[in-house]
């Protein structure tokens, strides 16, 4: 009869050894990813409200996409909203740049990326991170709004995220804003044409999505959103987030 490995290594097992060493670094690991959380929450807890902007990093300034941005992120700042981008180049810079002109904080919450990449210098409050999903949570739970411009895999990554998160429950019914009605066009076809007529996302989801092609007109369907309630989560909204 073959004898055959245990099906449980011995804890001499140097495999195992190997594995316990590699779980005592992941374990330190999770300490720096809890002050990561600390110290975003406490540096930026004062910036509320605010609306996240998202876009490609590929856009340059003379590009219509970056003139948009930069307007409706002025337009947003002068009405009281803090604009929090990814803090990098393309539509994040006009998104800063914008918020930077007018009266209220541009935040940029940036990450660390060997090559890709950097800060823009429209910033008033720049808080940077190691981890993708410490900043995708502290996007979710600084933001009252989502604004997506045209963008690459990151936008729709952000939009899927948020999409979500609201569909589940996890956060508060939101604003989710598509500027530029041509570019999304064929996404939002796609999402009723298959998604929807195959079962397989609720016949009212769609309609967690808003396309507006006006800057000013975004600002005011967030207002319009906002209109009968405070921008503040309620309690229950709050304790759900804390589920993220």
């Amino acid at each position: 009869m073959a004898i055959t490995a245990p099906k449980v290594p011995k804890p001499s097992d140097p495999q195992l050894v190997r594995r316990s060493q590699n779980s005592a670094r992941e374990s330190w690991r999770m300490f720096e990813i809890i002050s990561e959380f600390v110290l975003a929450t406490e540096r930026l807890n004062t910036i509320q409200p605010a609306v996240a902007i998202f876009g490609s990093a590929r856009i340059t300034p003379e590009h219509p996409y970056y003139q948009v941005a930069e307007d409706l992120a002025k337009r947003l700042s002068e009405a009281g909203f803090s604009v929090i981008s990814g803090g990098g180049p393309g539509i994040m810079e006009a998104a800063n740049k914008g918020a930077y002109a007018g009266s209220s904080p541009s935040v940029g919450l940036n990450i660390q990326l060997p090559h890709e990449q950097s800060a823009n210098t429209f910033q008033d409050v720049s808080h940077t991170f190691q981890h993708f999903f410490a900043r995708k949570v502290m996007f979710v739970k600084l933001s009252c709004a989502f604004v997506m411009m045209p963008g690459g895999f990151g936008t729709l990554d952000e939009l899927m995220e948020v999409l979500t998160l609201v569909q589940t429950g996890k956060i508060r019914r939101v604003p989710v804003i598509l500027v530029n009605s041509k570019f999304w066009s064929g996404l939002l076809d796609w999402i009723r044409g298959q998604l929807l007529s195959d079962g397989l996302i609720g016949v009212d989801d769609p309609q967690l999505l808003q396309v507006i092609d006006d800057p000013q007109a975004v600002v005011d369907a967030i207002f319009d959103h906002y209109q009968f309630r405070g921008f503040e989560p309620s309690p229950s909204e709050r304790e759900a987030e804390l589920a993220l």
